[in-house]
């Protein structure tokens, strides 16, 4: 157990406890300072306070640290398809079916675990459960995900995307003839009631904000093909997006079933079959370097799981 102590200064008076204490134990990450708080183990004049509480100029701040918690994600040596490394970051191109991170449904088998072998110094960036983990890609969903290598780097590109300020593409198949050639669907999400699995457009003035923009890229008789940007990165959002429009993605069981219509053509619906997961396909990604601060632009080619839909689109008779 380590302690550490210091005094508001004036300038620092009306700060809130949590961004103050960023700043001054700039080690620890954002989530083991929020977890010390809410543990009791911060206190403000020999009293726990809240992460919000404004403190005033003299007041002294004392913290108790513990020794992080053990590793228990054990490495597995799973082959990663890497699109970018260095002593910062790792980008990997994930495929379809692999699990970002350890959850309710799956233990083993994920990015989180296949990173850890790869990179043993990731152990506990960002989180024990979720080394090195910045963003999440669905299991159904391919693409470009970018994990951090250092606690700086962990929370250089967090910032980054609580800024707006990484761009991510996505490509994807939909059912339907989407109408207009572009368009921004800025409706809230949030849990559905009704199940603990799926995410719902919420109810005006509730919900988080989600905003998605998409172009139409291509038309097929009761198909779509669109390129999706995010300005805002929640859960499920462009599958809950799209399907909220009536254009649930191609393979999506969980917000396409009573919405998407028939497919009729047996060819088709094989390769959607075959999709292991959705067709949806992390294509573009793009933030500022968190070592060099260069701009970093990546691509990711498109799958030949959604290459072979395409192609039977493009060359099916009508």
């Amino acid at each position: 157990m380590k302690t550490w102590a210091a005094t508001v200064a004036h300038a620092e008076a009306g700060t809130r406890l949590d961004r103050w204490l960023a700043g001054g134990l700039s080690d620890l990450s954002r989530t083991r300072l929020r977890a010390l708080i809410e543990g009791g183990q911060v206190r403000v004049g020999g009293h726990a306070v809240k992460a919000a509480h404004r403190l005033r100029a003299g007041e002294r701040v004392e913290v108790l640290i513990p020794p992080p918690p053990l590793e228990t994600m054990a490495p597995e040596a799973i082959p990663l398809r890497i699109v970018l490394e260095d002593e910062d970051v790792l980008v990997v191109d994930k495929p379809a079916g692999m699990v970002t991170h350890p959850g309710a449904g799956q233990r083993t088998g994920t990015l989180a675990a296949a990173a850890l072998a790869h990179a043993p110094g990731i152990a506990g960036v960002g989180g024990p459960r979720r080394p090195g983990i910045v963003h999440r890609l669905d299991k159904g969903t391919s693409g470009l995900i970018v994990l951090a290598k250092t606690q700086r780097a962990y929370d250089a590109l967090t910032s980054q995307l609580e800024r707006r300020s990484v761009t991510r593409r996505y490509l994807c198949l939909v059912h339907g003839a989407v109408r207009s050639a572009s368009g921004v669907i800025d409706a809230p999400l949030a849990r559905d009631p009704r199940s603990r699995i799926r995410m719902a457009v919420a109810r005006a003035g509730t919900g988080k904000r989600a905003v998605t923009r998409y172009t139409v890229l291509e038309g097929f008789p009761g198909v779509s093909f669109l390129e999706c940007r995010l300005e805002t990165g929640r859960t499920h959002q462009i599958r809950v997006h799209l399907a909220s429009l009536g254009h649930p993605l191609l393979g999506d069981e969980t917000y396409g079933r009573r919405r998407a219509a028939p497919v009729s053509d047996p060819e088709l619906a094989r390769l959607i079959r075959e999709l292991d997961g959705v067709a949806l396909h992390a294509a573009g990604l793009a933030f500022i370097h968190p070592g060099s601060g260069a701009p970093v632009e990546l691509l990711s080619p498109l799958p030949d799981r959604m290459e072979r839909l395409l192609s039977r689109l493009r060359h099916r008779s009508p």
